[in-house]
């Protein structure tokens, strides 16, 4: 073969190569979730791993047919990580896995101006109680009813920092199984790892908070990036 015609092989080979199509971008977390609650608005947690005590929370609106970021920030989760939620017990630090909703949110300091969603002020008698006798397991009280022992509650206003803003997590909220866990919160975080809720700085508790629009439905997804506790399993 002449060399003149080996030259131009390569040169039409390198062009194709150069024109090859790029790789298709992968849909946003929401769409490869097996669920989302059927609203219009998602928080996302994420962990990449089920040991892991820190990942990103991430909140999505639906417009048009499209799951769209409408905002992220670093996250916390459990001192001991993630665990499967309804294999989860109480007094364990880890964070529940699964889609939840958003019953209301509540606050030390007064909601942040903008704020739709039903918010519940903080009182010096204000408790969530998680005393697993009690007829008000996994429920905020005010005051804290005689059944429910204070060592096994929890006294909101004793957590300004991370209570000053904060949504509950319906996790185990509904129709409570005792023992298997009580007040999982979004919140602001503390000085750690939390003990089984997701928090987030102070400002982007206050930004999702603004963000949060009752008509839309928002829920929450907490997982892992694979694994049991996958976030695409939920």
């Amino acid at each position: 073969m002449r060399p003149g015609v080996v030259v131009a092989l390569v040169s039409v080979s390198v062009l194709m190569l150069g024109t090859a199509p790029a790789t298709a971008a992968p849909p946003p977390l929401p769409a490869r979730l097996a669920d989302t609650g059927g609203g219009r608005q998602l928080i996302t947690a994420e962990a990449p791993r089920a040991g892991a005590t820190s990942g990103t929370v991430t909140w999505w609106d639906r417009r048009g047919g499209r799951w769209v970021r409408a905002g992220s920030a670093p996250a916390r989760f459990g001192a001991k990580g993630l665990v499967e939620g309804t294999a989860r017990k109480q007094g364990t630090n880890t964070t529940p896995a699964g889609l939840y909703d958003l019953p209301f949110a509540f606050g030390v300091r007064p909601a942040p101006r903008g704020t739709a969603v039903r918010y519940r002020p903080v009182h010096r008698d204000s408790w969530w109680c998680q005393d697993t006798a009690s007829r008000s397991y996994n429920r905020w009280t005010e005051p804290r009813p005689a059944d429910c022992r204070a060592a096994e509650s929890e006294r909101l206003i004793g957590y300004r920092t991370q209570y000053a803003h904060a949504l509950v997590i319906g996790f185990n909220y509904h129709r409570p199984v005792r023992g298997r866990g009580a007040g999982i919160f979004l919140h602001v975080n503390g000085s750690g790892a939390t003990a089984g809720c997701v928090s987030v700085p102070a400002d982007a508790m206050r930004r999702i908070l603004r963000w949060a629009n009752p008509t839309a439905r928002p829920h929450i997804a907490i997982g892992t990036k694979g694994g049991p506790t996958a976030i695409t399993r939920y």
